[in-house]
């Protein structure tokens, strides 16, 4: 298993519940798929330098998990249908 680093950000108009049904969505895929969850971490509202589709801030939360590559695939599946995620990065960090 691989370390990861996963950020993504959702749009400011999402309540608070929202945020929750996605990052608790985010940790069963990890914990479905045999991953360990190191650290989770809600950043909160920040301004953007420049718009992303047409939203001058967002909600940032960062995930950093262990987990096998084929969780990536599924992980960025699921932020890609998820209509209030505008933006998401993985990265593989060195062990």
């Amino acid at each position: 298993m691989s370390k990861y680093e996963s950020i993504f950000i959702v749009t400011p108009k999402a309540e608070d519940q929202e945020i929750k049904t996605i990052i608790e969505k985010v940790k069963e895929i990890i914990n479905t798929n045999n991953g360990l969850i190191t650290k989770v971490e809600e950043l909160g509202k920040r301004k953007f330098a420049y718009e992303i589709q047409k939203y001058k801030e967002g909600y940032y939360v960062l995930f950093e998990f262990e987990a096998d590559s084929s969780v990536i695939s599924e992980i960025e599946r699921y932020y890609r249908i998820t209509e209030n995620i505008i933006k998401f990065m993985t990265i593989r960090k060195d062990n």
